[in-house]
């Protein structure tokens, strides 16, 4: 590979009704084009990965964009600008955006938003970006959480519900985990100061939450759907809000075909005896108070409130691999990928 070309992961094949496959992606080559005006050209550092990008390979995400065979992979990642044609950034700028799977982009510069002075990159990645503004406006629109509230997240050692559970906390909630293994549970209760944590994989996930809910799950954020949320329906209290953020149980099935789709929950008439609310939303849904949101996270970043778990992978030929590994449970907080240095 020559100065003039750049390394890139392309779209091979649609993942559809089943786990993805190192097939479903292509290495590539191509030529480094020079920016045009209002454009940027920026190297790559870190990627970032969730398993949303799955459901963007297969097209039944309606709310982006279809993407085709032979496209770079999009995603999004945070690199450093070399070059710029556009008076908002410079060259040496940290910025983040839809970078894509590929070690330089030419993009336009009104994608990329320049990193908080102080703020690392992967602290960036875990904690602001789409990550941090899907934790915190999810959670004050749709979980609308109070003082005392019980909040129970799944998934609650990946980067989002890491980061929901500590705003739960700091608006005054008993916040319960839901995660797979013991060395994620000790870090959610000893590190995050959850109150307390629910191995999945060794424990019984419905026993669990009558012991830590007593009195019944006032907040329940979703990350996984399938057995947990059914388990989570059976402890709502009177009232409560059942946020529906993701279902990673559910991406290996074909959505376009309803026979093959997991059955619902079974407890779903729980929400008319206690009169509970079960709603979805998309970070879209919210564009405008984007800048809110990153601003109040900000500050507490700054004030030293939040904190993350990065799990960084080497090297940018371990890109799809990094995406795989989220279906199996195997990332320890935000999946990233080290693909380069300023």
């Amino acid at each position: 590979m020559t100065a003039q070309t750049h390394r890139q992961w392309r779209v091979a094949a649609r993942p559809i009704g089943r786990p993805l496959l190192a097939s479903d992606f292509e290495y590539a080559e191509a030529p480094i084009r020079e920016p045009d005006e209002g454009e940027a050209l920026v190297k790559t550092l870190y990627l970032s990965f969730d398993p949303a990008q799955k459901s963007w390979m297969e097209n039944v995400a309606g709310y982006r964009d279809p993407v085709q065979i032979g496209d770079v992979m999009p995603g999004r990642g945070v690199g450093v600008v070399l070059e710029s044609r556009d008076g908002g950034l410079r060259a040496g700028d940290l910025v983040e955006g839809p970078i894509g799977w590929r070690d330089h982009a030419v993009m336009p510069a009104s994608e990329l938003k320049v990193l908080p002075e102080g703020v690392a990159p992967p602290a960036a990645m875990s904690l602001l970006g789409t990550t941090g503004a899907t934790a915190y406006l999810g959670l004050v629109h749709v979980g609308k959480p109070k003082p005392g509230d019980a909040l129970v997240i799944s998934g609650a050692a990946g980067a989002t519900g890491s980061l929901v559970g500590q705003l739960g906390k700091l608006a005054g909630c008993r916040v319960i985990g839901i995660a797979g293994g013991a060395e994620k549970c000790a870090w959610l209760t000893q590190e995050l100061g959850f109150d307390g944590a629910i191995d999945y994989k060794s424990e019984n996930v419905r026993s669990r939450l009558r012991d830590l809910c007593p009195k019944g799950i006032d907040v329940f954020w979703d990350n996984v759907g399938g057995e947990i949320l059914n388990d989570a329906l059976a402890r709502l209290s009177v009232g409560a809000r059942v946020v529906i953020c993701g279902g990673i149980s559910r991406y290996n099935f074909d959505a376009r075909d309803p026979s093959q789709m997991p059955p619902g929950p079974r407890n779903y008439f729980n929400v008319v005896f206690t009169g509970a609310t079960i709603q979805g939303f998309l970070l879209g849904h919210y564009e405008r108070e984007i800048p809110l949101a990153e601003a109040r996270l900000l500050d507490w970043i700054r004030k030293g409130d939040l904190k993350f778990k990065a799990d960084v992978r080497e090297g940018f030929e371990h890109a799809p691999a990094a995406l795989m590994g989220l279906f199996e449970g195997g990332n320890f907080g935000k999946q990233m990928l080290k693909v380069g240095e300023p």
